[in-house]
């Protein structure tokens, strides 16, 4: 079990006013057009891809979509 955090009444000094710098709900749900394709991958690399989608709780083909992403925009 975790252990609980105790809050105190204490005052708090030194509070600093920030702007808002979140972006707005419609700003998250942009989406880009996507093209569907088959592709032939090597199992190595899939397995590489579904395993490290697991440790950060995402998809893999998503995690390949991003790398092909950021590959052209450098490019």
């Amino acid at each position: 079990m975790r252990k609980k955090i105790k809050y105190s009444n204490e005052p708090l000094d030194n509070l600093q006013i920030i702007d808002d710098f979140l972006p707005s709900p419609e700003e998250l749900t942009f989406k880009e057009d996507n093209v569907k394709i088959t592709i032939a991958l090597s199992k190595s690399s899939v397995d590489f891809f579904k395993r490290e989608a697991r440790k950060h709780q995402t998809q893999y083909q998503k995690m390949i979509r991003r790398l092909l992403d950021f590959y052209v925009a450098h490019h």
